[in-house]
């Protein structure tokens, strides 16, 4: 006989009552991507941790931001690698088990690396937020995805963007709270970084399971009162299915994956560094750089429920057209505008670029959904998202290492970022010629109609 608590984790048990209202689940989502997207904050932890030994200045033996750097990546990784392990997994056990799971693997990389910054042992922490955290972030990130697609087949876009907005604005959350407790645990003898961990640990798993427990399903006939499903077939949106085994036989998988790829890639390494690229190209203070990280990840937010419900209008391969063509403007004019030493439009400038950059990760579950059905859509998500695996090492590799080789060769730590915005320009082309070759799949790889 299962015991209570598997018992509860059942599919079976949460599928939703007749009236329930499907407003509900959004706020569900949410409490699983705000704590997720914490992610999004790390980069507040990079210089105390290049100060564990010396406390008040880096020690010999202290961590440099290159070592530091690959922590966040390897999150990033694992999130990728976990989510197209998993996806398959998510559709069948249902999104309360998945988001049970990453709760359990989300907070515990917190516990681990706390200890591994109390021993002072870097592969502790690799391990601990970048592994295990790393799968807590991909099961979390896609567990409610196709729920909400399902719950919301009228507004696709629409009701991901509600859910993965939060994820993106997890570091308004994360950042105040790392830097509040660092100081509250700051002493002669520690920066206060591995206490912080253990704390946010506790809390996060507090608040992930909230939405473990409140999720629901929605029966397998269940419709939005008074919608119709469209019966006339639309351009770039399928009317059939499509597996998961099969989407990756298409030519359009791997161009919205290089899609995703780029668009991460542009954005990320930003994020990854955020704090302490506007501390050294304007010579301003911690908190003013971890006041960068929460107004970045605001925008990051909105993006996500702004451009994932314009796409509902517009069209998701015309929303993508929008990101990387104005991407490619703004980031080509970042260094004229850091020579200026003009911060505000430093600011507007990556507010603007943010809100695209959530906005894809927002948009694609709906690209998705719109070319491969609503059957197995999380599990093709969670295939897609190795892209960001890829990007989450590729955009912080290119700014840590850009910078470092600069800054050893002479360059002011205040230019030691041009290039990499340059590089990032060139990123996006690829990206946009990849959008623009998209089309419609074609009907040999839907249910029913594989060719042998």
């Amino acid at each position: 006989m299962k015991n209570i608590v598997t018992s509860v984790l059942d599919k079976e048990r949460t599928i939703a009552q007749p009236r329930f209202n499907r407003w509900l689940i959004p706020p569900a989502a949410l409490a699983i991507h705000l704590c997720i997207g914490q992610v999004y904050a790390f980069s507040v932890f990079n210089l105390p941790m290049t100060k564990l030994i010396g406390i008040t200045q880096s020690a010999p033996t202290d961590w440099n931001l290159p070592t530091l750097g690959w922590i966040f990546s390897s999150a990033i990784a694992f999130l990728g690698i976990s989510a197209a392990l998993f996806g398959k997994w998510v559709e069948k056990q249902g999104p309360r088990k998945a988001m049970f799971v990453a709760t359990l693997c989300f907070s515990g990389g917190f516990f681990i690396s706390a200890f591994g910054v109390y021993l002072h042992q870097i592969v502790l922490v690799y391990l601990g937020y970048g592994v295990l955290g790393g799968i807590g972030l991909g099961i979390g990130y896609i567990s409610p995805v196709s729920t909400l697609i399902k719950w919301f087949p009228d507004r696709p876009g629409m009701a991901t963007g509600m859910a993965i907005m939060g994820f993106g604005g997890g570091a308004i959350i994360g950042s105040p709270l790392a830097v509040a407790l660092m100081e509250h645990f700051k002493s002669s003898t520690s920066v206060g970084v591995w206490q912080t961990f253990v704390v946010m640990g506790v809390i996060y798993f507090c608040l992930m399971m909230c939405g473990v427990f409140f999720v629901r399903i929605a029966p397998p006939t269940w419709q939005p009162p008074h919608y119709t499903p469209p019966t006339q077939p639309q351009k770039l949106v399928t009317t059939s299915n499509i597996t998961a085994d099969n989407a990756i036989k298409t030519p359009q998988f791997w161009l919205l994956w290089i899609v995703l790829c780029t668009n991460v890639t542009a954005g990320i390494g930003v994020l990854s560094q955020a704090s302490p690229m506007i501390q050294e190209i304007f010579k301003v203070s911690p908190s003013v750089g971890a006041g960068f990280v929460v107004l970045l990840s605001l925008f990051n937010l909105v993006g996500r429920f702004f451009w994932s419900s314009l796409s509902d209008y517009i069209g998701r391969k015309q929303t993508y057209m929008i990101f990387f063509g104005l991407g490619i403007l703004l980031y080509a004019s970042i260094p004229t505008i850091g020579e200026l030493g003009n911060i505000l439009l430093f600011y507007i400038g990556f507010c603007i670029i943010l809100t695209m950059y959530g906005g894809g990760f927002a948009t694609i579950p709906a690209y998705l959904r719109d070319l491969f059905g609503t059957m197995q859509v999380g599990a093709i998500h969670g295939r897609l998202l190795t892209a960001w695996s890829v990007a989450g090492v590729i955009g912080p590799v290119l700014v840590n290492y850009i910078r470092e080789f600069q800054i050893n060769h002479g360059i002011p730590k205040a230019q030691a970022y041009t290039v990499t915005m340059y590089i990032m320009v060139g990123v996006l082309i690829i990206g946009f010629i990849a959008n623009l070759l998209i089309s419609e799949v074609h009907r040999k790889y839907t249910i029913g109609q594989e060719q042998l």
